[in-house]
């Protein structure tokens, strides 16, 4: 069970956002987080990105994929109409940073993201989103409009009992470096791009 352990309001690029950390413990250092831009009312319908943790492409502007794009996309986004990002520790696809750089380096030899994690002996997808589940639920979320292109992350709200309103596309645009990325996204695991 997560709680709420810290907050507090962070001036950033986009705007103003509050801040939650959110664990099992205090000292936990790899807590999930809920940014909250400033004026929105969680008492009616929440835009809502469950966002999954890219070192690679929010720190250091991986052009392999679209993570830090889509993280600063959803920022704007939220401040222009409101809500929540719920900031999800689980680092590439939740294999981890150091398995991420082994599959990209199976990526340099010519296999796609979801072979590449095979090859490793790992999931091509281990994520779960029940803690962004439970984060809404302790900010008192009833209702949401889910920004996502992840069929996965639908239907983990629409099994939950929190009702999704509509689901609000997040594009960003390929470039030579991920246009592979993207579509493989879209062919294994029917990404809507």
């Amino acid at each position: 069970m997560i709680t709420k352990q810290a907050e507090s309001n962070v001036p950033t690029d986009y705007g103003i956002f509050k801040i939650i950390a959110f664990s099992e413990k205090s000292d936990d250092w790899m807590p999930q987080m809920a940014l909250i831009a400033e004026g929105t009312d969680l008492s009616k319908p929440v835009n809502v990105r469950f966002h999954s943790e890219c070192i690679t492409g929010e720190v250091f502007h991986s052009k392999k994929c679209e993570c830090g794009q889509q993280l600063a996309a959803a920022m704007k986004y939220m401040q222009q109409h409101g809500g929540i990002i719920v900031y999800l520790r689980q680092e590439g696809r939740n294999i981890g940073i150091i398995n991420k750089l082994k599959a990209y380096s199976l990526q340099e030899q010519g296999l796609d993201t979801v072979q590449a994690n095979l090859e490793l002996g790992l999931p091509a997808d281990d994520r779960n989103f029940s803690s962004a589940i439970e984060i809404l639920h302790q900010l008192g979320v009833k209702q949401i409009n889910l920004l996502t292109n992840n069929p996965d992350k639908l239907k983990f709200v629409e099994d939950s009992d929190i009702q999704l309103l509509e689901r609000i596309p997040l594009q960003i645009e390929a470039n030579e470096n991920s246009k592979d990325y993207l579509q493989t996204k879209k062919d294994y695991f029917g990404h809507l791009l």
